[in-house]
């Protein structure tokens, strides 16, 4: 059953384009200490004032430096490679989260209806009229050194204090608490489908419980729609990484985030324009090929489903 569904995955020009795409960055992202390590890059974070010109301008494109430096003397390169791990790792893991909770809360909403349907469709709809970006950049504002305590004011339990960190876990958790919304109605219509199939009343009938019919009859058919959201949310996510980082409310420096780097060569732009094209390229690239990958996915798995 895999054979026929991974030589269809491989025929599909989409999947092949966006997968290739998505894997060249993942393994770029993946080697990039070791690169650094081997001088094969330059290290992402060393400033050197021999990389600027006699003005204290940054290098365009040159020998040495073969996609220029940035304003502090830094190898665009080198960090445009190691932000890939910020945007894929963030990206990747706010993708995971959005997707467990959009697929709990449609499959509860969808499969079991009446006042929790209402409540949870009612909630979902109030964050939808939320602004994604809006809530991202309050809800990552608070990530300042604040310490919430989880337990009584007059009892002094340190291990439930929560500190709120800028960083990659609390931004991937910001996002990913920021993007479910737009999930939930696809699996929730899904599962209003699915919920009324013979071989789920069937089931039923034969006096399957509601764990059952959910986990055994109606999630394995929930699979390709999840596996596709997945892959374009996984673009989005991305961009909104970016966005933060642009805004200054991203990963902390001096950790390369693609959007802060165009944040930063924004006031360079005219004399250096390398500083904001190079990182804008690779998030365009990135959120293409997530789209590409979906896309190419929902070809296939649609096709199969039907067989």
């Amino acid at each position: 059953m895999l054979k026929p569904l991974f030589r269809a995955l491989f025929a599909n020009r989409l999947f092949l384009a966006g997968g290739g795409i998505v894997v060249l960055f993942a393994l770029l992202a993946l080697a990039a200490p070791a690169l650094s390590h081997a001088h094969i890059l330059r290290e992402p974070f060393k400033q050197d004032q021999k990389a600027l010109d006699t003005e204290g301008m940054p290098l365009g494109p040159e020998r040495g430096y073969w996609l220029g430096t940035d304003n502090l003397g830094r190898d665009v390169l080198a960090r445009v490679v190691h932000g890939a791990r910020v945007s894929l790792t963030v990206g990747t893991a706010a993708m995971v989260m959005a997707t467990v909770i959009g697929v709990a809360v449609g499959v509860l909403a969808g499969f079991y209806g009446g006042k929790l349907d209402l409540g949870l469709m009612r909630f979902t709809e109030m964050m939808m009229t939320i602004p994604p970006i809006l809530l991202a950049i309050a809800l990552a504002s608070l990530m300042d050194g604040k310490i919430i305590h989880l337990h009584p004011a007059s009892v002094h339990w340190h291990f439930l204090d929560v500190e709120l960190r800028r960083g990659m876990v609390s931004l991937f958790l910001v996002i990913g608490f920021v993007c479910w919304p737009g999930m939930v109605r696809v699996i929730r219509a899904q599962v209003l489908a699915l919920k009324e199939r013979e071989y789920v009343q069937a089931a039923r009938v034969l006096g399957a419980s509601n764990l059952r019919l959910i986990f055994r009859h109606i999630m394995p058919n929930l699979l390709p729609i999840v596996i596709v959201t997945a892959a374009m949310s996984t673009a989005n996510t991305i961009l909104l990484e970016a966005g933060l980082g642009y805004l200054g409310i991203g990963v902390p420096p001096p950790a390369p985030s693609w959007g802060a780097m165009i944040s930063d060569g924004q006031a360079y732009f005219t004399l250096s324009p390398h500083m904001v094209i190079v990182p804008g390229v690779a998030i365009c690239l990135t959120v293409l090929a997530f789209n590409l990958l979906g896309q190419g996915l929902q070809d296939v798995l649609d096709v199969q489903q039907k067989r």
